[in-house]
């Protein structure tokens, strides 16, 4: 591992791809075993790749928003699992170091303990309330034990699994909302292999994790109460659109280099020479030319403070239009390499069911399109 401190744009973005070559090897058979590679985990770990969005002051690299996106980009070609799993730890990291919520000597040891080899991730989810975006109250409680907090609950969705050293949890704590980070190793803490047969997202490991009487110290308390972000959370639809606009430049390379090698016997060339051919690929090139360059766009004004405010239809945006465009690459890689694409002969329907995951990513729908109309008409109205 190089020093992170004077890690570059272009180191990171070099090491992306060394990953992304490394993990496709393992994608194809972590997506049939509904696993995550154990070496897929250390490598991101060794090779500091997890470390981009820890601030520099605590030993990471403390990379910009735009810097993190351009590598999920690339990780993402790889395996969009194994690139799921990066790029919780990296939202996490990324907007709490711009808003600095929690304690800031508990915010530099989680955060040394991220350059340590820590992986991280938020449990929010549960399975009666759906989307923790949509509100409601947390069913998994912390209660108070004399000086420590006993946390009971069950969460779902939780990528990573057991793979996790610290469990960042989103819960009830008297009555009010909270945040408390849980070691992985804590006594109590209960995993069960929910995940696996689901259309998306095989190999990530989002399984349901269970707390029971668990006892964490009171500094793992992170937060209480209502939180009073001083910008909005950018990171989390930009670098979950990264994930899944990379699986769709994978499906890209993937379904042009089929063509290239398809020599129907009743054509007697590629079948990239086809018109036909060249016009639907003329089609995924355009739609990714176009989402890409407004992600990066997007992601370069970002700067993470007051002034970042007004930018968030655009984050809106540059995410639903990254999560409609990998979809409709996905679909149309389908169509071009015809009956093979729906064997595990290509990589092609996996591309396809992985990319679906972002249709339910928030914000997405109708809820990424009224924030971006929101935004044009207060901003035409301010004139």
């Amino acid at each position: 591992m190089s020093d992170m401190n004077t890690t570059s744009t272009t180191d990171i973005i070099a090491i992306a791809k060394q990953l992304a070559a490394d993990f496709a090897t393992r994608a194809e058979e972590a997506d049939k075993q509904a696993k995550l590679p154990a070496e897929d985990v250390q490598a991101l770990k060794e090779s500091g790749y997890l470390l981009m969005s820890v601030p520099r002051e605590y030993g990471g690299m403390g990379l910009p928003l735009k810097d993190c996106v351009a590598a999920q980009l690339e990780l993402a070609q790889g395996s969009t699992s194994s690139a799921m799993v990066a790029g919780m730890q990296f939202h996490m990291f990324g907007n709490v170091s711009e808003n600095r919520p929690w304690p800031e000597a508990t915010f530099e040891r989680l955060s040394r303990e991220a350059v340590a080899g820590g992986l991280f991730n938020t449990a929010a989810s549960e399975p009666t309330l759906g989307s923790p975006s949509r509100g409601g109250a947390f069913a998994t409680t912390a209660v108070r034990n004399d000086a420590s907090w006993v946390i009971n609950g069950h969460k779902t969705w939780t990528t990573g699994g057991k793979h996790l050293t610290h469990i960042v949890v989103r819960l009830d704590i008297e009555g009010e909302a909270g945040v408390i980070v849980v070691p992985g190793n804590t006594a109590g803490v209960e995993w069960v292999e929910t995940w696996g047969d689901g259309l998306s997202l095989r190999a990530s490991d989002s399984h349901d994790v269970y707390f029971r009487d668990v006892i964490v110290p009171a500094e793992n308390i992170l937060e209480r109460g209502k939180r009073d972000d001083k910008t909005p959370n950018a990171w989390f639809p930009m670098i979950m659109g990264a994930v899944y606009l990379g699986t769709a430049m994978a499906a890209r390379d993937a379904v042009i280099k089929f063509g290239l090698e398809r020599i129907p016997t009743a054509l007697g060339k590629p079948i990239t020479t086809l018109p036909k051919i060249q016009r639907q690929i003329g089609e995924i090139d355009l739609a990714l030319m176009a989402a890409r360059a407004l992600m990066l766009d997007v992601a370069s004004q970002w700067t993470g403070d007051e002034r970042s405010k007004g930018l968030f239809p655009r984050i809106a945006a540059a995410k639903h239009l990254a999560t409609e465009t990998a979809n409709m690459v996905t679909d149309k890689a389908l169509q071009i390499a015809g009956g093979t694409s729906l064997t595990r002969d290509l990589p092609l329907e996996r591309f396809f069911r992985d990319t679906r995951a972002g249709l339910m990513q928030p914000p997405s729908g109708d809820t990424a399109l009224e924030i971006v109309g929101r935004g044009a008409i207060e901003q035409l109205s301010s004139r």
